[in-house]
C-alpha cells in the first residue's frame, strides 16, 4: 500500500502504528449521509440514491468493477459478498483479483478454486498470517464462494521487499530484473500527491519528515514513498488488465484495500494508463462516516453499511504500545507509548526486537502476527537488542475487562 495506500482508510503506510500495535483513532461520527443497505452515487449536492438493480445491472455490462474495503471490517467483507453475488448472478464469466496475495502465490489460488485444499491448508499454502495476517474469517467466505462457483482468483500484489527496495531507492534504482514484471506507473495527478502528503508525515517510518508548512513535495524521500505506492497500483492495475484481457471477456471484480480507490487517483488511474477505461469503482460506507468526507469523485457509488462496535473490540484487543521504524526491514522501535504494556515491560525507544514468544522478527507483520494472537491476561516473552546487549523482557497483557 501499505493497504493503505489503504492506507486503512489512509494508507497500508500509517497501518503500521495505527493497527493492533498502538489505539487507532475512531472513526468520526455524524449524521447519516448513506442510509444502511442502501446504494448512493455522488453528486456536487451530496450523495443521491441510487436503484441498486439499475446499478448492479450497469456494472455487470463493464470490464472491472474494484470493492474497496477496510481489511477489519466485517462489515465491509459483507457488503463485497454481496455486491459479488449480485454481479455474479447477472454475469456469471467472472474472476476476481484479490490484494491479499502476492503474484507467487497463483498456483495456490488455481488448486484452491479446483477444490484441492481444505481451509487450513489452503491458508497454509498461501503463508496467510506473513502475507496479510487479517483474521481469515473475515475473507473466507468470499474465497469460499469464488471456489463454489469455480471463478478464477487472480494474485495481483507483490512482495513487501520489492516495494521497501522502491521506497528507498526509487522505481529506476531498482533493477529490473527484481521488479516482479511490474511496468513504470503513470504519473500521479497533483491530486493524488497532496493526498499522499499527510500520509507521508503520519508514517512512523518518517517521522523526521517535516510537518504541514514547510514541508517540499519535491523531497527525494518524498517521492520515493510515492513512488512505492504507485508500485501497488500498478501491480495490481495490470493484474485486473491481464484478467479482463482473458478469452471469453469476464468481469474482473477487484478486492482492494479503499485507499487504492479513493478518488481513482490509485488503481482506477494505472488502469486506465493501461487502456482500461470503463471501470466502477465502489466503497462501503460507515453508518458512523464524517459525511464531510464526501465529494464527487470519492467513488462511483457507495453502500450503506452498519456502524461496527470498534470501540469495544479495541478494548479488547491486545496492544503492545509500540511505533516501529520499518526502514532496511527489521523491527526496530521508534517509539514507546505511554503507559503501555511495552514501557511497562521495559521496553525503550531505539531496542530492536528480535524474537517473540520464540518467533523470529523479521519485519513488522511478524511482530503484529504474535500480538494478534495474543489473549488478555497472558504473558509474551520477548527478546531484545539494546546497543551491544540482547536482552529478555516479558511483556505482560492484563485480562480483559468484563
Amino acid at each position: 500500500m501499505n493497504d493503505s495506500l489503504d492506507y486503512r482508510s489512509r494508507a497500508r503506510a500509517a497501518l503500521l502504528s495505527a493497527l493492533l500495535l498502538i489505539p487507532g483513532a475512531a472513526r468520526a461520527a455524524s449524521a447519516e449521509c448513506v442510509p444502511v443497505g442502501a446504494w448512493a452515487s455522488l453528486t456536487a449536492a451530496g450523495p443521491k440514491p441510487v436503484a441498486g438493480g439499475e446499478l448492479i445491472a450497469r456494472l455487470a455490462r463493464q470490464p472491472v468493477v474494484l470493492l474497496g474495503e477496510e481489511h477489519d471490517s466485517a462489515e465491509d467483507h459483507r457488503w463485497q459478498l454481496q455486491t459479488l453475488t449480485e454481479l455474479h448472478a447477472m454475469h456469471p464469466r467472472m474472476a476476481l483479483a484479490f490484494e491479499m496475495f502476492p503474484r507467487r502465490v497463483q498456483p495456490v489460488l488455481d488448486r484452491w478454486v479446483a477444490g484441492e485444499y481444505t481451509e487450513a491448508e489452503f491458508l497454509k499454502a498461501v503463508e496467510w498470517n506473513r502475507v496479510w495476517a487479517f483474521d481469515p474469517q473475515l475473507y473466507l467466505p468470499i474465497f469460499n464462494f469464488a471456489r463454489m462457483n469455480r471463478i478464477p482468483m487472480v494474485a495481483m500484489n507483490v512482495e513487501r521487499e520489492l516495494v521497501r527496495a522502491v521506497g528507498a531507492k526509487g522505481y529506476d534504482g531498482v533493477p529490473a530484473d527484481h521488479r516482479e514484471g511490474v511496468t513504470k506507473p503513470a504519473p500521479p495527478s497533483d491530486a493524488y500527491v497532496d493526498f499522499l502528503v499527510p500520509i507521508y508525515q503520519d508514517h512512523p517510518a518518517d517521522s523526521a519528515a517535516p510537518k504541514e508548512g514547510a514541508f517540499d513535495r519535491n523531497d527525494a524521500a518524498f517521492r520515493r514513498f510515492v513512488e512505492s505506492q504507485q508500485l501497488w497500483d500498478r501491480a495490481m492495475a495490470q493484474a485486473i488488465a491481464g484478467a479482463a484481457a482473458r478469452p471469453g471477456a469476464p468481469l474482473v471484480v477487484g478486492i482492494l484495500g479503499r485507499g487504492h480507490v479513493m478518488h481513482g487517483y490509485g488503481v482506477p488511474h494505472q488502469l486506465r494508463d493501461l487502456g482500461v477505461k470503463n471501470v466502477s469503482a465502489l466503497l462501503p460506507w460507515p453508518q458512523d462516516g464524517d459525511c464531510k468526507r464526501l465529494a464527487a469523485g470519492y467513488a462511483d457509488a457507495l453502500f450503506g453499511v452498519a456502524a461496527e462496535p470498534q470501540a469495544d473490540a479495541a478494548a479488547q484487543r491486545p496492544l503492545l504500545g509500540v511505533q516501529i521504524d520499518t526502514k532496511g526491514g527489521g523491527v526496530r522501535v521508534l517509539a514507546v507509548t505511554k503507559g503501555s504494556i511495552a514501557e511497562a515491560a521495559g521496553v525503550r525507544d531505539g531496542d530492536v526486537l528480535s524474537e517473540a514468544a520464540g518467533v523470529p522478527l523479521k519485519e513488522f507483520m511478524d511482530l503484529r502476527t504474535v500480538v494478534q494472537r495474543q489473549a488478555p491476561g497472558t504473558w509474551l516473552p520477548l527478546k531484545i537488542r539494546r546497543q551491544n546487549e540482547t536482552l529478555e523482557l516479558v511483556a505482560k497483557f492484563p485480562p480483559a475487562k468484563p
